[in-house]
């Protein structure tokens, strides 16, 4: 926007053409330092993540303002890097995230500045412990009435102040804000608590269903003697700066990134969405309702999310915009039905972006489940993940199912078996071999790690300091961030960050060290006599700057592939040992009776979720396809139409359908980042990311031949279908020129009749 000039010339500026002078930006984004910080700091991620595979990039529109919402937040600080980096390199879009007020200082201060983040206080990081009980004295007739035994409200509360609720055994409290302050031991909440654990608290009752509904109606108080839970009050936070910061980045077409949880948490299920991103969508359409705003579910998912060398995959969802007729009820004083709608609407897109089970167990289940199904067969990441995806919403919707119970039954069962045995499930696929096989592949993997051992020793050693630390403080950064939350199970979500923060403090610190030890040896007696006295010290400390981290940094990638063969040896030992061959031996024929029901029950189960099941499936049935079928069943895909995805999502996903496509369109092979399309072959601007360094336990891409993977849409925008058409001409024109040399024609007097 132009500004207005200065008064100064001497000509006083026309009061019929005078603008408003634009407002400075409060959180301002400069590209060269988002693009600085992100080249240099992306270098994190590549260290800690084995793996970081995006999926659906090519649904990000290129232009515009999107505001894009990701969850879980599983990782803290390190799923706002990942996601602005991802978004970066394959979508080519600077994003500015929402941080926490609290986290804005020190190092993480600094780098929020630098990509344009803006903070925001949130009320559980300024909600103390309050004295006294509380509780509803008739939660049936009078459900907002709060009673209190010992408290001050009048003192310690607030109108508009939030009021929380401690969380038990792994369960995240509930919290609701302050409508009225009737009295020192009285207020009023602006909505009713729900839920059984809610409900148990403030009444101390055992009649509560699952629902949050009391059976016995006839009781109105709380139970007998009961005399309250301890809670923690919030005041009143005021987001207006927030709100406009968010309004004006939006509406000048920019890009905002927003976890819309509220805060990160290691839980295996979605938490309840903050009304702060339906506010921020409809407060920017109200104020520009022609800024074309969209949407983007962005779904975080992580494989051991806290360790280091783990995988992840960052999968966008299908952009989506707010009817004009929510947009006019917010406009209309009627923000709580706007805002209900915009909720429900973000929760179900991510809802097909991400995995969500109730519990731990029902997620490791649903894993083991994935497995038994794609029994011998090597998926991609992605594929992985959609598998997860589909599995867990079937689960969740047949639970009731006595197939699915029985089912879950044996899974917990064989999950122990493995854990007993200490084991993974696809390593159980060494009781098939001869036991002259098993002991000949235990002494050459023992070997082969004896000779990587050679390189990974210096390396360890050198950073095993850096190690111990990282781990000592994360475990403890673990602990107070559990104490301090109502939502987290083990604290690991911030585990990650830490040992980021402290190896990028204390590495640096630890070569420096290394580095001044040898020079000054050098200088003292030139290293023993080793070296000649003709060297000077301080080359010696600067060529010591670049071996340390370069013998550290190829410790790590040849002990990458030495960790995994060190943990293919237990199961190795396990099957020539007489005491354990015997199990190992039951639990593989074990696994292949469970394998069969996995797949019976899908097959069963399937065609009464998705109409189209056959033709979508990821995974052919593995018990019954025969060649003849797989070839069919290879047809069907080539031939099926576009807008019948084989990832499709459940029946009541939200999704874009594409109609309007072409024969040509359908046969493009698919590509798993969508936007990367210089990938395939005649496309190919430059070579295949490094990323896939288990490309051969991943199931590599889309060439392979372990794995019948039907083709992904991969253009779904206009100027992705003018890049790919463009270079089918290209390449159709070059193959025209060769036949044309061959036939004995000349290119040149063609194209200048042309």
């Amino acid at each position: 926007m132009a500004e207005l000039q200065k008064a100064g010339d001497g000509v006083p500026p026309s009061s019929n053409t005078q603008k408003p002078k634009p407002q400075k930006e409060l959180y301002p984004m400069t590209s060269w330092k988002y693009d600085a910080f992100l080249h240099t700091f992306s270098i994190l991620v590549d260290l800690f993540f084995r793996e970081v595979h995006p999926r659906g990039a090519w649904r990000v529109p290129r232009s515009g303002p999107i505001l894009f919402v990701a969850a879980p937040h599983a990782n803290q600080f390190v799923d706002g890097l990942v996601l602005q980096r991802t978004l970066k390199q394959e979508a080519n879009r600077r994003v500015g995230l929402l941080i926490a007020e609290k986290s804005v200082h020190g190092f993480i201060g600094w780098g929020s500045r630098q990509t344009g983040s803006v903070p925001v206080g949130r009320a559980q990081d300024k909600a103390k412990a309050a004295k006294g009980l509380i509780y509803m004295p008739d939660p049936i007739n009078d459900p907002t009435l709060i009673r209190g035994v010992g408290t001050d409200f009048e003192k310690e509360a607030e109108v508009g102040g939030i009021i929380f609720l401690p969380s038990i055994k792994g369960q995240s409290g509930s919290s609701v804000d302050i409508a009225k302050i009737v009295g020192p031991e009285e207020i009023r909440t602006k909505r009713p608590f729900s839920g059984k654990l809610a409900l148990f608290q403030l009444t101390g009752r055992d009649d509560i269903t699952g629902e949050g509904k009391f059976d016995a109606r006839d009781l109105k108080g709380p139970k007998d003697g009961y005399e309250g839970t301890k809670y923690k009050l919030a005041p009143h936070t005021d987001q207006t700066e927030v709100y406009k910061a968010v309004f004006n980045r939006l509406k000048s077409g920019g890009c905002i990134g927003i976890f819309p949880e509220g805060g990160s948490h290691d839980r295996t299920e979605l938490l309840p969405l903050k009304a702060g991103v339906a506010i921020m969508a409809l407060g920017t359409l109200a104020e520009d309702p022609h800024c074309g705003l969209q949407i983007v579910p962005v779904g975080m998912n992580y494989f051991h999310a806290h360790k280091f060398r783990s995988r992840a995959v960052v999968e966008f969802g299908t952009p989506f915009q707010i009817p004009d007729e929510i947009v006019e009820k917010y406009k209309n004083n009627q923000r709580r039905d706007a805002i209900s709608q915009t909720l429900d609407m973000v929760h179900q897109a991510l809802s097909a972006v991400t995995v969500s089970a109730p519990d731990y167990d029902t997620l490791t289940c649903i894993q083991a489940a994935r497995r038994l199904y794609n029994s011998g067969k090597k998926l991609p990441l992605p594929m992985v993940v959609e598998l997860n995806r589909k599995l867990a919403i079937g689960f969740s919707k047949y639970k009731e199912d006595p197939r699915i119970v029985a089912l879950m039954d044996n899974l917990r069962d064989y999950n122990k078996q493995l854990h007993y045995l200490n084991i993974k499930d696809h390593q159980l696929s060494y009781a098939r071999m001869t036991l002259l096989r098993v002991v000949f592949t235990l002494f050459y993997r023992v070997a082969k790690l004896l000779i990587l051992s050679i390189g990974v020793v210096p390396g360890l050693v050198l950073f095993a300091p850096v190690f111990v630390a990282t781990k000592y403080i994360s475990y403890q950064k673990a602990k107070e961030a559990l104490a301090g939350s109502s939502v987290k199970i083990q604290g690991r979500d911030v585990m990650a960050t830490w040992k980021l923060l402290v190896a990028m403090a204390f590495a640096p610190a630890l070569y420096n060290l290394y580095s001044i030890i040898l020079a000054v040896k050098v200088y003292q007696d030139n290293l023993w006599g080793y070296l000649h006295h003709s060297i000077p010290f301080w080359m010696v400390y600067i060529i010591a700057w670049i071996i340390f981290p370069a013998i550290t940094f190829a410790a790590f990638r040849i002990g990458e592939v030495g960790m995994d063969i060190l943990k293919s040896l237990r199961p190795l030992v396990l099957c020539i040992s007489p005491t354990s061959s015997y199990s190992v031996q039951r639990l593989r024929e074990r696994r292949l009776e469970l394998s069969k029901q996995v797949v019976t029950v899908i097959n069963d189960l399937g065609p009464d979720m998705y109409d189209d099941f056959e033709k979508t499936r990821i995974v052919s049935d593995p018990f019954h396809d025969s060649p003849s079928s797989s070839r069919d069943q290879s047809e069907v895909r080539r031939t099926r139409r576009d807008d019948e995805s084989p990832l499709s999502s459940p029946p009541d996903s939200p999704g874009l359908v594409r109609r309007n496509t072409t024969r040509s369109s359908r046969a493009i092979p698919r590509n798993e980042s969508f936007s990367n399309i210089g990938a395939i072959g005649m496309f190919a601007t430059r070579p295949p990311s490094r990323s896939s360094s288990r490309s051969s336990s991943a199931g590599g891409g889309l060439g392979s031949t372990r794995f019948p993977v039907s083709g992904f849409t991969s253009l779904d925008s206009q100027d992705g279908f003018q890049e790919a058409n463009n270079k089918i001409r290209a390449a159709m024109k070059e193959r025209s020129q060769i036949r044309r040399r061959k036939s004995g024609f000349s290119v040149d007097e063609d194209e200048s009749d042309a």
